[in-house]
Protein backbone atom coordinates (compact mmCIF):
# COMPACT_ATOMS: atom_id res chain seq x y z
CA UNK A 1 0.00 0.00 0.00
CA UNK A 2 1.26 3.57 -0.60
CA UNK A 3 2.08 6.12 1.47
CA UNK A 4 -1.17 8.31 0.45
CA UNK A 5 -3.51 5.10 0.88
CA UNK A 6 -2.78 4.99 4.32
CA UNK A 7 -3.04 8.90 4.47
CA UNK A 8 -6.21 8.48 3.09
CA UNK A 9 -7.79 6.21 5.43
CA UNK A 10 -6.65 7.79 8.19
CA UNK A 11 -8.13 10.57 7.28
CA UNK A 12 -11.28 9.33 6.60
CA UNK A 13 -11.61 6.71 9.70
CA UNK A 14 -10.50 10.53 12.25
CA UNK A 15 -13.83 11.50 10.10
CA UNK A 16 -15.73 8.90 11.19
CA UNK A 17 -14.58 9.14 15.04
CA UNK A 18 -15.23 13.27 14.97
CA UNK A 19 -18.65 12.12 14.12
CA UNK A 20 -19.58 9.40 16.20
CA UNK A 21 -20.89 8.89 19.45
CA UNK A 22 -20.65 5.54 20.08
CA UNK A 23 -18.50 2.85 22.52
CA UNK A 24 -16.86 -0.29 22.74
CA UNK A 25 -15.51 -2.84 25.32
CA UNK A 26 -12.04 -4.01 24.19
CA UNK A 27 -11.94 -7.52 24.00
CA UNK A 28 -8.28 -8.45 24.26
CA UNK A 29 -5.72 -11.67 24.38
CA UNK A 30 -3.94 -12.86 27.37
CA UNK A 31 -6.47 -14.44 29.78
CA UNK A 32 -7.53 -11.72 31.38
CA UNK A 33 -11.20 -11.09 32.28
CA UNK A 34 -11.82 -8.43 29.32
CA UNK A 35 -15.48 -9.27 30.33
CA UNK A 36 -15.56 -7.92 34.07
CA UNK A 37 -18.41 -5.75 35.13
CA UNK A 38 -21.12 -6.80 32.43
CA UNK A 39 -23.77 -4.05 33.72
CA UNK A 40 -20.97 -1.32 34.13
CA UNK A 41 -21.07 0.26 30.38
CA UNK A 42 -24.40 0.14 29.57
CA UNK A 43 -25.82 1.78 33.26
CA UNK A 44 -22.78 4.53 31.96
CA UNK A 45 -24.36 5.18 28.56
CA UNK A 46 -27.70 5.54 29.87
CA UNK A 47 -26.56 8.00 32.76
CA UNK A 48 -24.63 9.89 30.07
CA UNK A 49 -27.33 9.78 27.77
CA UNK A 50 -29.97 11.66 30.57
CA UNK A 51 -27.11 13.80 31.48
CA UNK A 52 -24.49 14.92 29.48
CA UNK A 53 -27.05 14.96 26.31
CA UNK A 54 -24.98 12.48 24.44
CA UNK A 55 -27.25 9.53 21.95
CA UNK A 56 -24.94 6.95 22.65
CA UNK A 57 -26.33 3.19 22.09
CA UNK A 58 -27.54 1.67 24.65
CA UNK A 59 -25.73 -1.59 23.79
CA UNK A 60 -22.04 -1.09 23.93
CA UNK A 61 -20.11 -2.68 21.21
CA UNK A 62 -17.04 -5.73 21.85
CA UNK A 63 -14.09 -4.99 19.54
CA UNK A 64 -10.60 -6.44 18.98
CA UNK A 65 -7.35 -4.29 19.09
CA UNK A 66 -6.22 -5.60 15.92
CA UNK A 67 -9.51 -5.26 14.07
CA UNK A 68 -10.48 -1.91 11.71
CA UNK A 69 -13.79 -1.39 13.76
CA UNK A 70 -11.99 0.21 16.35
CA UNK A 71 -11.76 3.61 13.74
CA UNK A 72 -15.65 3.49 14.31
CA UNK A 73 -15.50 4.74 18.07
CA UNK A 74 -14.41 7.55 19.77
CA UNK A 75 -13.96 5.94 22.75
CA UNK A 76 -12.98 2.30 23.67
CA UNK A 77 -13.44 0.92 27.33
CA UNK A 78 -11.04 -1.71 28.54
CA UNK A 79 -11.34 -3.46 31.97
CA UNK A 80 -10.68 -6.71 33.75
CA UNK A 81 -8.18 -8.37 37.03
CA UNK A 82 -5.55 -10.22 35.11
CA UNK A 83 -3.05 -10.47 31.91
CA UNK A 84 -3.00 -8.54 28.75
CA UNK A 85 -1.36 -9.42 25.55
CA UNK A 86 -1.01 -7.51 22.48
CA UNK A 87 0.65 -8.73 19.44
CA UNK A 88 2.29 -6.48 17.42
CA UNK A 89 -0.15 -6.11 14.40
CA UNK A 90 -2.70 -5.34 17.76
CA UNK A 91 -0.20 -2.67 18.86
CA UNK A 92 0.23 -0.88 15.68
CA UNK A 93 -3.52 -0.83 15.17
CA UNK A 94 -4.23 0.67 18.45
CA UNK A 95 -1.26 2.99 18.24
CA UNK A 96 -2.99 4.02 14.83
CA UNK A 97 -6.16 4.83 16.17
CA UNK A 98 -4.93 6.43 19.56
CA UNK A 99 -2.95 9.07 17.04
CA UNK A 100 -5.96 9.59 14.60
CA UNK A 101 -8.24 10.67 17.15
CA UNK A 102 -9.24 7.89 19.34
CA UNK A 103 -9.40 7.66 23.18
CA UNK A 104 -8.74 4.24 25.47
CA UNK A 105 -9.78 4.33 29.24
CA UNK A 106 -8.54 1.51 30.87
CA UNK A 107 -9.91 0.85 34.39
CA UNK A 108 -8.25 -1.36 36.58
CA UNK A 109 -10.41 -3.96 38.19
CA UNK A 110 -7.91 -4.77 40.55
CA UNK A 111 -4.62 -6.68 39.56
CA UNK A 112 -4.38 -5.51 35.83
CA UNK A 113 -1.24 -2.44 36.03
CA UNK A 114 1.56 -4.60 36.18
CA UNK A 115 0.27 -6.81 33.10
CA UNK A 116 -1.18 -4.09 30.86
CA UNK A 117 2.18 -1.33 31.43
CA UNK A 118 4.35 -4.31 29.84
CA UNK A 119 1.85 -4.09 26.99
CA UNK A 120 2.19 -0.21 26.68
CA UNK A 121 6.09 -0.05 24.89
CA UNK A 122 4.70 -2.14 22.13
CA UNK A 123 1.98 0.79 21.40
CA UNK A 124 4.30 3.46 22.09
CA UNK A 125 7.85 2.79 22.82
CA UNK A 126 8.31 6.65 22.96
CA UNK A 127 5.56 7.29 25.53
CA UNK A 128 5.54 7.08 29.07
CA UNK A 129 2.55 7.00 31.76
CA UNK A 130 2.26 10.46 33.46
CA UNK A 131 0.42 11.54 36.87
CA UNK A 132 -2.91 13.43 35.73
CA UNK A 133 -2.57 16.25 38.20
CA UNK A 134 -6.18 17.07 40.37
CA UNK A 135 -6.62 20.45 38.13
CA UNK A 136 -6.64 18.54 35.31
CA UNK A 137 -9.55 18.92 32.16
CA UNK A 138 -10.81 15.58 32.61
CA UNK A 139 -11.92 16.36 36.46
CA UNK A 140 -13.76 19.37 35.08
CA UNK A 141 -16.58 18.65 32.58
CA UNK A 142 -19.89 18.57 33.76
CA UNK A 143 -19.06 17.42 36.95
CA UNK A 144 -16.32 18.89 39.08
CA UNK A 145 -13.35 16.76 41.41
CA UNK A 146 -11.25 19.23 42.69
CA UNK A 147 -9.82 16.48 44.41
CA UNK A 148 -9.02 14.13 41.42
CA UNK A 149 -10.19 10.89 40.56
CA UNK A 150 -12.38 9.73 43.22
CA UNK A 151 -11.82 6.24 45.33
CA UNK A 152 -15.04 4.06 44.80
CA UNK A 153 -13.66 0.67 45.85
CA UNK A 154 -10.86 -0.03 48.46
CA UNK A 155 -8.27 -2.71 47.58
CA UNK A 156 -4.70 -2.02 48.89
CA UNK A 157 -4.69 0.65 50.71
CA UNK A 158 -3.51 3.26 48.22
CA UNK A 159 -5.06 6.38 47.32
CA UNK A 160 -6.30 6.49 43.69
CA UNK A 161 -4.91 7.77 40.96
CA UNK A 162 -5.20 8.66 37.14
CA UNK A 163 -2.47 8.24 34.19
CA UNK A 164 -2.22 9.24 30.97
CA UNK A 165 -0.38 9.05 27.60
CA UNK A 166 -0.44 12.24 25.70
CA UNK A 167 -0.25 13.20 22.15
CA UNK A 168 0.37 17.13 21.28
CA UNK A 169 -0.71 17.70 24.83
CA UNK A 170 -3.92 15.80 23.95
CA UNK A 171 -4.60 12.87 26.34
CA UNK A 172 -5.51 9.50 24.49
CA UNK A 173 -5.00 6.90 26.54
CA UNK A 174 -6.91 7.45 30.46
CA UNK A 175 -5.25 4.59 33.28
CA UNK A 176 -7.29 4.88 36.53
CA UNK A 177 -5.86 2.89 38.92
CA UNK A 178 -7.00 2.09 43.37
CA UNK A 179 -10.57 3.28 41.87
CA UNK A 180 -12.53 0.85 40.37
CA UNK A 181 -14.88 2.90 38.99
CA UNK A 182 -16.23 0.42 36.85
CA UNK A 183 -17.60 -1.85 39.67
CA UNK A 184 -19.25 1.61 40.62
CA UNK A 185 -21.07 1.64 37.46
CA UNK A 186 -22.84 -2.00 37.79
CA UNK A 187 -25.85 -2.38 39.04
CA UNK A 188 -26.52 -1.72 42.86
CA UNK A 189 -27.26 -5.12 43.89
CA UNK A 190 -23.84 -6.54 42.38
CA UNK A 191 -21.12 -4.67 44.79
CA UNK A 192 -24.07 -3.03 47.10
CA UNK A 193 -22.31 0.00 47.24
CA UNK A 194 -23.85 3.31 48.48
CA UNK A 195 -26.53 5.45 46.15
CA UNK A 196 -23.55 8.41 46.46
CA UNK A 197 -20.79 6.22 45.99
CA UNK A 198 -22.61 5.22 42.58
CA UNK A 199 -23.44 8.75 41.66
CA UNK A 200 -19.71 9.42 42.26
CA UNK A 201 -18.50 7.00 40.02
CA UNK A 202 -20.88 7.81 37.30
CA UNK A 203 -20.15 11.34 37.17
CA UNK A 204 -16.39 10.56 36.56
CA UNK A 205 -17.41 8.09 34.09
CA UNK A 206 -19.57 10.91 32.06
CA UNK A 207 -16.63 13.48 32.84
CA UNK A 208 -14.71 10.97 30.64
CA UNK A 209 -16.68 10.46 28.48
CA UNK A 210 -17.42 13.76 27.69
CA UNK A 211 -13.58 14.75 27.80
CA UNK A 212 -13.15 11.88 25.02
CA UNK A 213 -15.64 13.51 22.71
CA UNK A 214 -14.91 16.41 22.94
CA UNK A 215 -10.90 16.45 22.57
Amino acid sequence: MTKNYWACLLFCLFGLLAQSQEIALLKYKGGGDWYANPTSLPNLIKFCNKNIHTTINEKPATVEPGSSDIFQYPFIHMTGHGNVFFTNEEAQNLRKYLLSGGFLHVDDNYGMINYFKKEIPKIFPDKEFTELPANHPIFNQTYKFPNGLPKIHEHDGKRPQAFGIFDNNRLILLFTFECDLGDGWEDPEVHHDPQNVRIQALEMGANIIQYAFEN
